[in-house]
């Protein structure tokens, strides 16, 4: 378990970087809004890592597969690498060079997508059935506490020391990640060894039956469609949170603050809250709660947009999106997970969560032209209405019975 906490701790630190803090460093850097929207499309490789999926199953990194195993050696290489992507993005100059950012950007989010996917094959094939719930506990609760070193924290230390500085901690903050590594066990081999078999017989093994399995499920294309615009409002507001509180005129240590232990804590608080509702309502109904509390906390910004400056009312708004946003996940993480069968779960997993992340990236490119057209508080009531579509879409799978279940036949 504390392997599998460390390995989440990896994962989530490249996550929030590409996710918020390099809007923030990019308004620093005086990047114009619409600008920034633009940015957040190099966090593409999150919703295309299905794509790649099959071959962290297949293929062996030479060394080190020997050395540490399949899933372990994955993990390691795409370590080894955030630590250079991270340093290049910290030397980088978005003002004069923002192509040069941009590219160094793209690598950090493609490396972390693809540890992502590593990470999620180790914790669901080194763990039995009855330790899966503790697993994904461990997970994200080291991932949301890399998220607010990478995030909150980074934001504070930038008020005190340059953006290399800044990056170049979060590439040492790695080595716990690289620890998990070392003292977690390699699964049991639950795969053979096939590297003499034709390339198309191993593609179609490793990705296309997968994906026909999921393809078969009941009101697939409404799923699909669900699973992109469910949390389409909230990643709209997400991308301009940073630019927002710059703007207000809050500092690094301000923001960082508002994030540190009252958003950590209402996050996590929102989690438990998701996993109880999943329990005593179900997955449908828990998403349905999850979907409007996201929805309506974003009016909180508003009400900060039409105050200002205001310390006490940042901590409450950081604090209430926070809950509903931990809320909203764990019934999403729930109901997605109960897509998947066992045996095809880590190629399933990835597809899906890859449509999750396209909600989070393709449809937000525009945020930042959004905001400049509206302005702040109009642009943080419209992200409200944007999560009514996800909600009409899950309004009709629950109509026809649609819930999520890893009992449905093959």
């Amino acid at each position: 378990m504390l392997a599998i906490g460390l390995m989440g701790f990896a994962s989530g630190l490249p996550f929030a970087l590409t996710a918020g803090t390099l809007a923030y460093r990019l308004k620093d850097a005086g990047v114009s809004l619409t600008d920034i929207g633009l940015f957040s499309l190099v966090a593409m490789p999150y919703s295309l890592k299905l794509l790649w999926a099959p071959a962290v199953d297949e293929l062996r990194i030479p060394g080190l597969a020997a050395l540490l195993g399949q899933r372990r050696s994955w993990i390691l290489a795409t370590q080894l690498g955030l630590v250079v992507a991270f340093l290049g993005l910290g030397l980088s100059d978005p003002a004069s060079l923002p192509r040069g950012t941009a590219v160094w950007a793209l690598a950090l989010a493609f490396l972390s997508a693809t540890q992502d996917i590593a990470v999620d094959a180790y914790r669901i094939e080194v763990l039995e059935e009855r330790e899966q719930g503790a697993g994904a506990a461990a997970t994200q609760t080291g991932y949301r506490l890399a998220m607010l070193c990478s995030a909150a924290g980074a934001v504070a230390l930038s008020d005190y020391a340059d953006w290399a500085l800044v990056f170049a901690v979060l590439a040492a903050l790695l080595g716990l990640g690289m620890l998990g590594v070392a003292i977690g066990p390699e699964p049991p081999a639950g795969r053979v060894d096939r590297g003499g078999e034709p390339f198309a017989a191993r593609a179609r093994r490793a990705l296309v039956e997968p994906l026909r399995d999921l393809a078969t499920l009941p009101s697939f294309a409404v799923i699909v469609a669900f699973a992109v615009l469910y949390k389409y409002g909230d990643a709209i507001a997400g991308v301009m949170a940073m630019p927002f509180y710059d703007e207000l005129g809050f500092s690094g240590v301000e923001i960082a603050s508002a994030s540190l232990l009252p958003g950590l804590v209402a996050s996590i608080a929102g989690l438990l809250v998701g996993g109880w509702l999943v329990a005593r309502l179900g997955t449908i109904r828990a998403l349905a709660w999850g979907g409007i509390a996201q929805a309506v906390t974003n009016l909180t910004f508003v009400a900060l947009a039409l105050v200002g400056r205001d310390l006490p009312l940042l901590f409450a708004a950081v604090s209430i999106d926070s809950f509903a946003g931990g809320l909203a996940s764990s019934a999403f993480v729930a109901f997605l997970s109960g897509l998947c069968r066992p045996g095809k779960a880590a190629t399933q997993y990835a597809a899906l969560t890859s449509l999750m992340a396209a909600g989070r990236t393709m449809l937000s490119g525009g945020s930042g032209w959004l905001a400049q057209q509206l302005g702040w508080p109009a642009f943080f009531a419209a992200t409200t209405l944007l999560a009514a579509p996800g909600l009409l879409l899950l309004w009709w799978l629950a109509v026809r019975g649609v819930t999520g279940s890893r009992s449905r036949p093959a």
